[in-house]
């Protein structure tokens, strides 16, 4: 079958052949249609987790896929041919991924059942960061009347989770470049803080271009907030936008910055988040994708070749799912 391998650790992906999987006992196989490609992918093959889970090589990246049951092994119930599924498979050991023509999978992963009113392509751009950001909501336990920062609202989680935010009724502050402004009012953000230099001047014939911090930029509207969603900011950019955040109030971070000791001398709850969602929450994403509720936001769609440049890329402004 086609895929996109990588040879060793820190490997450049490449279109290549391998066999093509078959169904034990207790195992779904899935053509697919769709692979979800997220950041994640690529500190995977940069050996992220070497040492800690097994690896194989040639090794295929992709834990996001959509497609439909093509094989049922023995002993599993509850599945047909020809049902269309959607999956996050982070299946030990790594390397036979969703970037491929087909995986095989055990039914107890995080897999849910399609919709007919949503696309394969729509489906492929959910789990990983779609759940992500779900947990994200519902462990600050945001609700309406709150204040809610995104900062790195651009992004697969950050799209999402500016909807999700906004779903509770909070007002949601993104940050975001100033030619991404309207996308980001569009999913629901009441307030935009772009990226970039800006006007400041104490009069008006000498104007001068200063680059404000995110946390500057919101105390010009905003004297504190409930919520803190810090999806991108290292250590010393968390703790300034930290200082935004009330006492009592909720800061998290998806990429380590947080100290948990400064969190907890303010009451603060959160700290560095990781997402522990599965098949439950993916069902409910399904859901408010089907009612309207929510935007699958994606960015661009790519075919199964393209696979390096999506992966080396940077700045998407939402999803980028190959088209198998």
């Amino acid at each position: 079958m086609r895929a996109i391998v990588v040879r060793d650790f820190g490997g450049r992906p490449e279109p290549g052949e391998v066999p093509t999987p078959e169904a034990g006992p207790g195992q779904l196989r899935i053509a697919l249609e769709a692979a979800g490609v997220n950041p994640y992918d690529q500190k995977l093959i940069e050996g992220a987790l070497k040492g800690q889970v097994p690896y194989d090589f040639p090794f295929v990246p992709g834990l996001d896929g959509a497609g439909t049951i093509s094989q049922i092994g023995a002993g599993v119930d509850g599945y047909e041919i020809g049902e269309r599924v959607v999956g996050k498979f982070f299946v030990p050991p790594l390397g036979h991924g969703t970037f491929a023509e087909f995986i095989v999978v055990p039914p107890d992963t995080a897999i849910a059942k399609v919709p007919d009113e949503i696309t394969a392509i729509q489906a492929a751009a959910l789990p990983t960061a779609g759940i992500t950001a779900l947990d994200l909501v519902n462990a600050s336990g945001l609700r309406a009347g709150q204040t809610a920062l995104v900062v790195g609202a651009s992004g697969g989680v950050g799209s999402y989770l500016v909807q999700l935010a906004a779903l509770t009724g909070a007002e949601v502050i993104a940050t975001a470049r100033p030619d991404d402004t309207d996308r980001m009012i569009r999913l629901g953000a009441t307030e935009v803080v772009n990226y970039g230099r800006v006007p400041v001047t104490d009069s008006p014939t000498r104007p001068e271009d200063t680059q404000l911090s995110i946390a500057d930029s919101v105390r010009m509207t905003r004297a504190q907030i409930d919520v803190l969603f810090d999806l991108v900011s290292p250590p010393p950019g968390f703790a300034e936008n930290l200082t935004l955040v009330r006492d009592g109030g909720g800061a998290f971070s998806t990429v380590g910055s947080a100290v948990e000791a400064d969190l907890q001398t303010r009451g603060i709850t959160g700290g560095n988040f990781v997402s522990s969602g599965g098949a439950a929450e993916l069902r409910d994403l399904l859901r408010k994708v089907g009612n309207g509720d929510l935007v699958v936001p994606l960015d661009s769609t790519p075919p199964l070749d393209g696979a390096a440049a999506a992966l080396g890329a940077r700045g998407a402004r939402g999803k980028t799912v190959l088209v198998i």
